[in-house]
């Protein structure tokens, strides 16, 4: 008897073990699903300078698990796969094909090796060759394509240092030379580190505030440094493209960016420098901005820049002294940045917040102010001696301005062109075109003698995104409406060939058509088809798709798009079950939160993250819906969040309701990263929902204490907005099921995995019943076939038992 009991007792156990635990393999989801999430992959395109050319770049599926299972090192902020000398997760071509934007001609290239990785492509500045990376197992080496052969062919061995963000190398403004990053030649062997420590690590500080935000993958004690010193040290190279021949360039260091001078006289360069820091990524180590000439010998060093540590706090703070050089775009060689005038501190109260500084060629005079700025500085575009544009902004209240002003007369005073919010979509002007120049430089796009500039933007209105391109004239700052986007379809400009001529070559879809780039012609209205792509996701032909306006109890108006499953007819199918999917947005003013987001007359195109999976599944989707968070004045979004997301929420329910559509008593909510935020506290702080999904999210906001999304208040600020927004304080209010997933390798700021094991546990603790799954080898997006094909499978196990096929229990789901 004791024997059985004892049998009994050890298989209930194992049945709890089992439960808690399930680790059975990656898994598959239905075939439907999987087979949409591998469908085929489109094109990418590349123009040429010369708008000649499109260069057809052809992308792999989604990539084995043994892709992402590769040695990675995560040292200060970045990611890098050592076998390479790369950083890892790239996104990378497997094909290249040519294509005329005159003739429609296609050209296979030749000379590629069997399944290529291709990486880094740019266009030389006169548009007759691209350079960039292939991937050999051992490393990277460099390529050339030769437009008229339509050829590539091997400039380097596997010598390419791609650590650091950004191309590898540089183009001179000649096309036929360009400055490379490469590996050492006597770098030696990876550093041999000890797993015995010399002593503790120790960090000090000594009275200054550095209310800096959380940040992944930081240096963490010496053997960090070693390796962070060993696999970014580079030393620069100029290559010939005809010969192949390198000439060192410099000394081995440490280079973040290069950046040569339009005339190709000069090169801009940024290198890191020690010490380094334990709290802040690279970006914000400290470094020296210097210039040489086209030989690597030094000219002037402009600043050295002291670790980024003690920022003040805010989004619009920054470091004291000189930063943001970059070179006129329009002229031979001057450099131009900007110094703020506040100490970096945006509590500061002053007139002037930042002043825009300029030196020419040799650099040996003094430096000329250009310009001041009453916001903080947020970028130039050069056109010519006469004109230029300079823009400035304000986070906290949406501010952003944009001037002209005459480059050739810098004592002439800026005049404002637009100030506007940037939250008011539907008075956005649009951005004003480019094209590159000469030196390959993008300067602003000019007709009719530079009278005339071009504007293009996404024409967001009531009815939808309906993009636009705009004639404006410097004579009087007016725009002239030259041509916009109609119903029943989406056309977005992508490139303007010939700006005399009317020829923009643009991407154009409908609910049923496939997107495919047309030539377009702005002064006679013809349309010529460039590409003929098919359409990927058959499964989803027959899904009706809808923008459903409604408004929140206080008057907020609100949207989202509906989508029914293929063939769904209401009066015979009633209601269904209905997966809900979002990320909240923070405002200022109400009005700009009710303004429509998107198209009604998109295409349905999927991506890994999609919801719209469900819709083969017998589920309706309400993608994107509104969920605002205003905070007006003087009043902060936050300190109504959960007010704010429970009306969201409770009208969008009503409204699917009221439309005989949804089923109350089977409704998900779901969202990635600050989505799957608010599905937590929707779960915790409602009785909507029958389930919910929540993918990389954070749930415990004092984890993130110096600020998050728009919050720039610290937790200590703040305390009370902290504690109610965090859905981990609410644990036990949950009594909906909820799936977790979360990568194991996210990268993302405040999204550590140990948000979603610590809320797991809470959650846990008080019986709710829920689920985590971790994703090896994942960040904060998720890439390989397997795991995404897991996410999938469990996404879709988790509604079909708890949303779709649910089993109401007295008490615990609430209608």
């Amino acid at each position: 008897m004791r024997q059985k009991l004892f049998i009994l007792l050890f298989m209930l156990a194992l049945s709890n073990t089992l439960s808690a635990q399930d680790n059975s393999g990656y898994q598959v989801p239905p075939q439907v699903i999987a087979d949409l999430a591998d469908a085929a992959t489109t094109p990418q395109i590349s123009i040429s300078p010369a708008k000649n050319w499109v260069l057809m770049l052809e992308t792999p599926g989604l990539p084995p698990i043994s892709e992402l299972a590769q040695a990675e090192l995560k040292i200060a902020g970045l990611r890098i796969n050592p076998a390479v000398n790369s950083s890892s997760r790239s996104a990378y071509y497997n094909g290249i094909k040519l294509k005329s934007l005159k003739t429609n001609e296609e050209k296979m290239v030749k000379g590629l090796p069997a399944n290529p990785i291709i990486e880094n492509l740019s266009w030389s500045p006169q548009g007759d060759k691209a350079l960039f990376t292939l991937v050999n197992g051992k490393g990277l080496e460099l390529w050339v394509l030769e437009l008229d052969k339509a050829t590539v062919r091997k400039l380097t061995e596997a010598v390419i240092s791609d650590v650091m963000p950004g191309l590898p190398y540089a183009w001179f403004a000649d096309g036929k030379t360009a400055l490379l990053k490469t590996i050492p030649k006597n770098r030696g062997a990876v550093p041999q580190l000890s797993n015995v420590p010399t002593g503790p690590t120790v960090q000090i500080n000594e009275g200054k505030a550095a209310p800096v935000r959380t940040y992944q993958d930081l240096l963490k004690n010496k053997n960090d440094e070693a390796l962070f010193d060993y696999y970014c040290t580079s030393q620069l190279q100029v290559i010939n493209l005809s010969t192949g021949a390198v000439t060192n360039f410099g000394t081995p260091s440490i280079y973040g960016t290069m950046d040569i001078s339009p005339n190709g006289a000069y090169v801009l360069m940024t290198k890191i420098k020690r010490p380094y820091s334990y709290i802040v990524p690279y970006s914000m180590f400290a470094r020296e901005v210097s210039i040489t000439d086209a030989k690597g010998n030094p000219i002037k060093i402009m600043v050295n820049i002291p670790p980024g540590e003690n920022l003040p706090k805010g989004f619009n703070a920054v470091q004291e002294g000189p930063r943001n050089f970059s070179w006129r775009a329009d002229a031979p060689a001057t450099l131009y940045w900007v110094e703020a005038q506040d100490g970096g501190d945006p509590a500061k109260k002053v007139e002037v917040r930042d002043k825009l500084y300029s030196l020419a060629a040799p650099f040996t005079g003094q430096e000329i102010e250009v310009m001041s700025f009453n916001l903080r500085f947020a970028g130039l575009t050069w056109g010519n001696d006469q004109v230029a544009l300079a823009y400035e902004t304000w986070t906290s209240t949406r501010k952003q301005i944009t001037s002209t002003w005459s480059p050739g007369n810098p004592a002439t005073s800026k005049k404002v062109l637009f100030d506007r919010s940037s939250e008011d979509r539907y008075n956005d002007p649009g951005s004003f075109l480019t094209a590159p120049n000469a030196a390959g430089r993008n300067v602003l796009l000019s007709t009719e003698g530079g009278k005339t500039l071009w504007l293009a933007g996404q024409g967001a209105s009531s009815e939808g995104d309906r993009p636009f391109i705009d004639r404006f004239s410097l004579e009087n700052k007016k725009a002239e409406r030259v041509w916009r986007s109609e119903a029943p379809y989406f056309e977005s400009p992508v490139s303007v060939i010939d700006a005399e001529k009317g020829l923009v070559l643009t991407s154009r879809e409908s609910q049923k058509e496939v997107p495919n780039f047309h030539l377009r012609n702005l002064q006679n209205g013809q349309l010529q088809q460039f590409t003929k792509f098919t359409n990927p996701y058959k499964a989803l032909e027959g899904v009706s798709k809808e923008l459903v306006k409604y408004k929140r109890e206080d008057g907020v108006e609100l949207s989202g798009t509906l989508y029914l499953p293929a063939g769904y007819n209401q009066a015979k199918d009633g209601r269904l079950p209905v997966f809900m999917w979002a990320y909240p947005l923070e405002y200022k003013t109400a009005e700009a939160a009710g303004q429509v987001n998107g198209s009604p007359y998109r295409f349905t195109r999927l991506s890994w993250g999609s919801p719209l999976f469900w819709l083969t599944r017998g589920y309706a989707v309400f993608d994107n819906f509104s969920m605002p968070i205003v905070g007006a004045g003087d009043k902060e979004p936050n300190d109504s969040y959960v007010e704010q997301l429970r009306a969201g929420a409770e009208a969008a329910v009503k409204t699917l309701t009221d439309r005989g559509v949804a089923d109350p008593k089977r409704l998900a909510v779901g969202g990635h990263s600050y989505g799957a935020f608010m599905t937590a506290n929707l779960l915790a702080h409602t009785d909507l929902f029958a389930a919910g999904v929540a993918r990389s999210g954070a749930y415990n906001r004092t984890l993130t204490p110096f600020g998050f999304q728009s919050e720039e208040r610290t937790f200590w600020e703040a305390p009370e907005v902290y504690s109610k927004m965090s859905p981990f304080n609410y644990a036990d209010k949950i009594k909906e099921p909820i799936l977790l997933i979360h990568g194991e390798a996210d990268d993302n700021q405040g999204t550590f995995p140990v948000q979603s094991e610590r809320f797991y546990a809470a959650l846990k603790g008080h019986g709710a019943t829920a689920k985590l799954v971790l994703l090896p080898h994942e960040a904060h997006g998720y890439r390989a076939k397997e795991s995404i094909f897991h996410m999938l499978y469990e996404m879709d196990a988790w509604m079909e038992k708890h949303v779709k096929n649910r089993v109401e229990k007295t008490g615990n789901i609430r209608p």
